[in-house]
């Protein structure tokens, strides 16, 4: 009886310890594209990345509103107008948008001016959960062809599907895996990153950064696109700095993408490099965070335990991700926050601005050129290399999506950076001008309205009298 007791109270305690087998709705197939199918296995996690094609929480982030509630979608040209000259003769000095939320990739995408798609599919390499499955079967065709070609290759129920399931996960058990190695898989073979033995909170990072970069769109002699890579051969692990970058940049004329019309300068492009900035050295890299502990917080969800999918802002969510670790509350985390972005953009202001009165005074010495004046060719060839340091330096931090916060000690090393390059080059320029005796007035004329009207159809009713601070604390009128 003892004997047959012990056997009983054993074989209860074996089943309470037991681990219920997880339910399983569906088997996901290798491959699988559709973020329904893996829903019906991760139904929680399914609604939080349906959410993100919501409107966004309206006024609670200063600078990074994305579509807030209305479906506004926010003009980053009219927010900083000195881009509008910059990026002259480019796409993206027709149209700039405030990104949104992952469900809007693809539209934003097709819906945006046309100019911005003449990369060709190489457009769609962040856009479309199939852009490794493309690659691998069209090789450069994927890279060089036009745009609606490629995009007409996309199953037609996923012409619209931006960032899904599979670009994170695998399908056999959700783990993460990176699905995208023909950008980041090499970028990291580049750095001698051994991918067998990233860990789980690496990948928490790490999926983020198959599109949260900035990358080169590299060009053929014709100027088609032959491939898309990370400009971080010269760099390492934690440590992708813009020096490094630019470095990169400046070493295959084939990356540089597009010819800017005010200097005639062909530059490469820089693009929201926020794995980048938060990656080198910032503190909460430091202290071994992921992306996804401060815009995938963990939640709760009935009696589940999961990480937010509905990726956004902490801002705009109660800065739920911050509160974990941080006990000041919420009132003072924002604060702390906002104080940061301020500081940042009044030096992005700085740096924006000094750097396109140096590209106008450019433009006032190739114009002397063509007149016969004599620009002393030491001058202007030092100046363009100091042009150009400041231009990646402010597009940098300009295209980065924290306004600073992400790594804010950096993000001002680099504007600081900026603002003394561009000065540098307005001052040879300067000397130059006078050597040539064209008269410069001590504060040269941005003509940004000029810019700012020529964008197409889209913008051609703007409201002009849009309020912006310039570099010098000055509140002006457009």
């Amino acid at each position: 009886m003892k004997k047959l007791l012990l056997l009983t109270l054993t074989a209860a305690l074996a089943a309470c310890k037991a681990q219920p087998e997880p339910i399983k709705v569906v088997d996901i197939k290798p491959g699988e594209y559709d973020p329904k199918v893996w829903g019906e296995n991760y139904p929680r996690e399914y609604e939080g990345w349906k959410a993100t094609g919501d409107p966004e929480p309206a006024g609670l982030s200063k600078y990074k509103r994305g579509s807030e509630k209305g479906g506004k979608v926010y003009d980053k040209l009219s927010e900083y107008p000195y881009l509008a000259l910059l990026f002259n003769g480019w796409g993206f000095g027709l149209e700039y948008n405030e990104p949104r939320g992952h469900m809007h990739m693809m539209d934003d995408i097709l819906n945006v001016d046309p100019a911005r798609r003449k990369s060709g599919g190489a457009c769609l390499t962040c856009k479309t959960p199939y852009a490794q499955e493309l690659q691998e079967k069209y090789g450069k065709d994927y890279f060089s062809k036009p745009f609606a070609e490629v995009h007409a290759l996309i199953p037609k129920n996923h012409q619209r599907l931006g960032a899904a399931c599979i670009h994170c996960h695998d399908p056999k058990d959700a783990a993460l895996v990176i699905h995208n190695q023909f950008t980041l898989g090499k970028a990291l073979e580049a750095m001698g990153v051994d991918a067998d033995r990233l860990t789980t909170q690496d990948l928490r990072s790490l999926v983020c950064a198959q599109c949260h970069v900035t990358y080169m769109v590299q060009k053929d002699e014709n100027m088609h696109s032959r491939n898309v890579a990370f400009p971080w051969k010269n760099s390492k692990m934690g440590h992708i700095a813009i020096e490094d970058i630019i470095k990169t940049i400046k070493s295959d004329p084939g990356n540089a993408e597009w010819t800017q019309a005010v200097t005639g300068f062909k530059l490469g492009f820089v693009r929201h490099p926020e794995y980048e900035l938060f990656s080198n050295g910032s503190t909460h890299w430091s202290a071994g965070l992921a992306c996804a502990d401060c815009h995938m917080p963990y939640v709760r969800s009935g009696a589940y335990k999961i990480s937010d999918h509905r990726v956004m802002s902490p801002l705009k969510n109660g800065l739920k991700g911050c509160l974990q670790c941080h006990t000041e509350g919420e009132e003072w985390l924002r604060a702390r926050v906002l104080a940061i972005q301020d500081r940042t953009a009044s030096m992005l202001l700085r740096a924006g601005y000094a750097t396109a009165t140096a590209a106008k005074l450019f433009e006032k010495a190739n114009a002397a050129r063509k007149d016969g004046r004599k620009i002393d060719p030491a001058l202007y060839d030092k100046a363009k290399g100091y042009y150009e340091e400041a231009f990646y330096r402010t597009t940098f931090i300009g295209a980065e999506n924290s306004t600073g916060f992400h790594n804010p000690t950096e993000a001002m090393r680099v504007l600081g950076d900026a603002v003394s390059f561009a000065g540098k080059s307005e001052a040879l320029l300067r000397q130059a001008l006078a050597q040539a005796g064209v008269s410069v007035p001590a504060k040269v004329d941005l003509e940004l309205p000029k810019y700012l009207n020529n964008r197409g159809e889209k913008h051609l009713n703007f409201d002009m009298s849009v309020e912006f601070k310039d570099p010098y604390g000055n509140q002006e009128k457009l």
